[in-house]
């Protein structure tokens, strides 16, 4: 056994110009028919879905990153142990491993055994190096997606040229099977120039399943994703699926002539209306893995004093920005009224059973802060009371909301002001620092409630073998006296949903998030296609797509 490190494996070369190239080999023609002289090429069988827009950048562990067409290329594109089930529940993929399981209980380890044909599109074998890479950036990097159990990996080992990959905890982890989703191709990325914030920033190096990327063209807002010559697995009967944006109206124009076979969009109620006129197109509502929140940042140093905080929140009406966000939409039925648990996932449990709102009791927190009313401002010693508020740059409803929680702040008298950076910088450096007091941003689900509990509410802890000490969680929030039953929901030593009955009521208390929704976007589809639905839960329409057929070729 031996500590990973090093590439490790090479790819294989091309021998013949015939075996390099990735054209269709030529349609057989019976003996008894004359060939067909055609110059338009053989016919292609393919799906077209509208979206809103296939930006990137396409790093699923980034929350910088988290969008539909995230989740889309993702799924199709990027190698994963494990994927939802119908139920929700981890699978283990067949198609890349032989076998993951618990092989040892001091120290908790789990080995994984990935198939000797499993490779990347360049050849490169799948390997331990991409469970290491995985493993050193979640630990390290902010503004990740539920880092909390990579924190708890001491060391990742490898043998038989890496297609045996030994992980070892240094506590037990019952939800390991929720680790090393969407993998990436270190062989490519662990040398290249640039840091995380350029992984996967404009396209895929290197792909390993199903499809392959033929074309991703951001400007003209249209992805091509065709069948993969090098899939080791069973082909998929689609040979094309196109990804294409849209405007809603587009859209619809589009599904009314058969253009598009499906649409996925982020409706409003006229948005929804609006597909379900269209003759013969089935709806369906397909939540997404976020959660939209507010969070009221303790480490910033205007709202580090808990009194401040509950006066702010208390400026804040939760019910309108709920109302403003999800337009009775689809998303308006998923309100989030947990700290924690998706509204779509099994063992969701409302908690939050009130508004925040309420005027009266803002003013007398703000007033036994030490400030003072002058005219209709608060100020403090003379200088008005502030509040920086920050959402990602063009990304709805994000920046909508801040803009009312704004307007909501200036009604009770206190001033505010919104930034927009990009999301990597919010994410990476704003989030990091303490000049933003309020964040209207995701909370993204990896899979596992204890980890989610653990990356959004715990603290970092401290550094593993004197390494750089792990970044804070978005809010800055830590708290000693609910660690201990966040550590214990994450070992496994006790269970969630006790955890989340004691632990829920103290994150209230303690005025640092305010949830409101989860996104929920619309799925249009028509019959021309079967196969075509909301996919495993959290994992994307697309997460289907090697089972989709098309019923009018």
């Amino acid at each position: 056994m031996r500590r990973l490190g090093g590439v490790l494996a090479a790819a294989v070369l091309c021998t013949t110009a015939a075996a390099c190239t990735n054209a269709p080999p030529p349609p057989l023609v019976p003996k008894s028919e004359a060939p067909v002289i055609t110059t338009t090429g053989p016919k292609v069988t393919e799906i077209v879905v509208g979206v809103d827009d296939v930006a990137g950048g396409y790093n699923p562990h980034s929350l910088a990153a988290q969008s539909p067409i995230t989740t889309a290329l993702s799924s199709l594109l990027l190698p994963s142990p494990f994927r939802a089930g119908n139920d929700g529940a981890p699978q283990l993929d067949r198609n890349l491993m032989v076998s993951a399981k618990v092989t040892k209980a001091e120290p908790f380890t789990v080995t994984y055994t990935i198939r000797k044909d499993a490779s990347w599109s360049d050849s490169a074998p799948i390997a331990a190096e991409d469970f290491y890479y995985l493993w050193q950036r979640m630990r390290a990097e902010p503004g990740v997606v539920d880092p909390a159990g990579y924190r708890l990996i001491n060391n990742i080992s490898a043998r038989e040229g890496g297609k045996v990959v030994e992980v070892a905890f240094g506590k037990p982890f019952p939800g390991w099977r929720s680790l090393f989703s969407n993998l990436l191709p270190a062989h490519l990325l662990k040398d290249a120039p640039g840091t995380w914030s350029n992984v996967l920033s404009s396209n895929f190096p290197a792909t390993a399943g199903p499809f392959q990327v033929r074309s991703l063209d951001e400007p003209r807002g249209e992805v091509v994703l065709e069948r993969s010559d090098r899939y080791w697995e069973v082909p998929t009967t689609l040979d094309r699926v196109v990804i294409r944006r849209a405007t809603h109206s587009q859209m619809a124009e589009s599904l009314s002539k058969g253009d598009n076979q499906a649409a996925l969009l982020r409706a409003d109620a006229a948005d929804t209306n609006l597909i379900n006129s269209i003759a013969q197109v089935t709806t369906k509502p397909v939540p997404r893995n976020e959660v939209v929140q507010v969070l009221l940042r303790p480490t910033s140093t205007t709202l580090r004093d808990l009194k401040v905080r509950k006066a702010v929140m208390a400026a804040i009406d939760r019910e309108a920005l709920i109302a403003s966000g999800t337009q009775s939409g689809p998303s308006a039925p998923f309100r989030a009224d947990s700290y924690v648990v998706p509204p779509s996932r099994a063992g969701y449990v409302k908690t939050i059973n009130a508004n925040t709102f309420d005027a009266a009791l803002s003013d007398q927190l703000l007033t036994e802060s030490g400030y003072v009313k002058a005219g209709t401002e608060w100020q403090k010693d003379g200088k008005p009371f502030k509040l920086r508020i920050a959402a990602p740059e063009k990304s709805e409803p994000y920046v909508g909301l801040a803009n009312r929680i704004k307007a909501q702040l200036r009604d009770r008298g206190i001033d505010a002001e919104v930034i927009t950076p990009t999301a990597e910088d919010l994410f990476s450096k704003d989030l990091v620092e303490e000049n933003v007091e309020i964040a209207v941003v995701p909370r993204v689900d990896a899979g596992d409630s204890a980890a989610a509990l653990a990356s959004v509410f715990g603290c970092a802890g401290d550094a593993p073998d004197g390494a750089t000490p792990s970044p804070r969680n978005p809010a800055g929030f830590c708290d000693q006296a609910i660690q201990a039953d966040i550590d214990a929901a994450l070992n496994g030593k006790v269970l969630l949903s006790d955890v989340l009955a004691r632990v829920e009521p103290l994150i209230a208390g303690q005025a640092v998030a305010v949830p409101l929704f989860q996104v929920v976007d619309l799925l249009g589809v028509l019959p021309t296609v079967s196969g075509v639905g909301t996919g495993a839960p959290l994992a994307g329409v697309l997460s289907g797509a090697p089972e989709w057929r098309r019923l009018d070729k």
